[in-house]
């Protein structure tokens, strides 16, 4: 069998490689996505101290540890058996809204514009950050505040910007005072404003890239988020709910301690990322989504005013209930920008925003504890087990990617039998293979761990072993 191999996938978080089987008519029969990074997390944690673990675990990843500190901080919440302070989770969630902020500007600006802005098969050497500077100067320079903007939030009340401490079992380290509030309420509008002017310019992006929504992962397939009680779009907590293609809800109200009746684990040989499936359907006929796209798939609502107005215009994107293709992945991350800026700034003017009374203390009170957020890449799940000395025994991570593996590796197919055939590697090709991936925003770093560099080489290689077509990238 003929195999096409991309390695690494760029412009992504992490480490991974995609491989491309082709039969012998030159066609693409079969896509897989190997992470390629080796995890341990989940077995090094064992024996540490309960109380540790949200330091540990946002090591895991330097572009989402605020999601990490917040699911792994709520697990040790359950272990404590506390309800923390009120203002101690209004800290919590406007810090976990700027890892929001700052993580969808990421995957926009700097991730996916070059493709959507310079399109698929401008040159490489171009096709990047900094060929969107050259060519859209205002709107690259917006990304980049975006991001600066909610990096500067998470610094404020959480200690830094990256692997930021502020965040602990039962609460916050620290609450938020006047100077801190007023800063951040100022940077709200201008941010604001870009978001929108943003998604004014997606409106048109559609438009020139129809191939690519036709068949970006456009299949029917089960959604997973985190709703509200009412439920309104949800980031920090609310129970998990599963709608189908059409929209329907196929279960709804699951607490975060029931998750594992619903959502399995399968393993591949050829990938260390595990293969997250919704049990009653089985594997891997139980795939489902995850992450911007599924959360406003799922949600009835945002809840804000300008984001339920964004949606509402969404919802009428693919002439369903629900988008199907995962392309719109990018409109979503900015429609979820618009929220969470929104929210921030209501939770920001709480009345009591500057409550002093925002930790609970408490020893161990449960053996087990499940912590449940949404982060920017979707549903991040920490269930920790420990014994009476509050000693970890045993952890488990589903990671956002993980969730989404089996989605990626179908969408992958489907682009490749579209674009990819014969027996000359095109570049613009392969890109769109990786943009596919890149829609997901796949955080690899999260999903395994390793450190290191790899370079990239391609081979295409016929039926018989001979290489017919070669390209390397040191």
């Amino acid at each position: 069998m003929a195999t096409i191999t991309i390695n690494p996938v760029t412009r992504v978080e992490g480490h991974g490689k995609i491989t491309l089987h082709l039969d012998s008519d030159g066609q693409v029969n079969d896509a897989r996505l190997h992470v390629t990074q080796v995890r341990g997390f989940e077995k090094f944690c064992e024996g540490r101290p309960y109380t540790e673990m949200p330091a540990i675990t946002a090591r895991v990843c330097g572009i989402c540890p605020v999601s990490h500190l917040v699911a792994s901080s709520k697990a040790c919440d359950d272990i404590m058996a506390v309800r923390i302070p009120a203002a101690g989770d209004r800290l919590r969630r406007i810090v976990h809204l700027a890892q929001t902020v700052q993580s969808h500007a990421l995957s926009f600006f700097h991730l996916s514009s070059p493709d959507l802005l310079l399109g698929m098969d401008e040159d490489p050497a171009k096709r990047n950050i900094f060929g969107v500077l050259g060519e859209h100067p205002d709107l690259a320079a917006g990304g980049i505040a975006l991001r600066k903007f909610g990096q500067q939030v998470i610094e404020e009340l959480a200690g830094d910007r990256v692997h930021p401490h502020g965040i602990v079992p039962g609460g916050m380290q620290e609450p938020m005072t006047a100077e801190q509030r007023d800063a951040i309420l100022m940077g709200i509008p201008e941010s604001l404003d870009f978001v929108r002017r943003s998604l004014d310019l997606c409106k048109g992006i559609g438009d020139r890239f129809t191939d690519e929504i036709e068949t970006f992962a456009n299949f029917p397939s089960l959604f997973m988020g985190t709703v509200a009680r009412g439920g309104e779009l949800e980031l920090y907590d609310g129970d998990l709910r599963f709608v189908d293609e059409e929209g329907e809800v196929v279960a709804d109200g699951i607490a975060a301690p029931d998750y594992r009746q619903w959502i399995g684990e399968a393993v591949e040989p050829w990938s260390y990322l595990k293969f997250p499936y919704f049990k009653p359907r089985g594997y891997p006929e139980g795939m489902y989504r995850v992450g911007p796209l599924a959360r406003l798939n799922v949600a009835d609502r945002c809840g804000t005013p300008m984001a339920d107005e964004a949606l509402e215009a969404f919802r009428t994107i693919d002439g369903g209930k629900v988008a199907l293709s995962s392309f719109h992945f990018h409109q979503a991350r900015l429609i979820e920008a618009l929220y969470a800026l929104e929210a921030m700034e209501q939770l920001l003017r709480h009345e009591d925003a500057l409550d002093t009374r925002v930790r609970a203390t408490a020893g161990v009170n449960e053996l087990e504890g499940v912590g449940i957020a949404e982060a920017p890449r979707g549903t991040l799940i920490h269930h920790y087990r420990v014994d009476p000395n509050g000693l970890i025994t045993w952890a488990n991570l589903i990671i956002a990617t993980g969730h989404n593996h089996l989605a990626i590796n179908r969408g992958m197919l489907q682009v490749a039998q579209k674009f990819v055939r014969g027996d000359q590697i095109e570049e613009g090709a392969l890109n769109r293979v990786e943009a596919v991936v890149r829609a997901f925003d796949p955080c690899l770093s999260c999903s395994t761990h390793a450190v290191g560099q790899m370079p990239l080489h391609l081979q295409l290689i016929g039926p018989e072993g001979a290489v017919l077509h070669e390209v390397r990238r040191d």
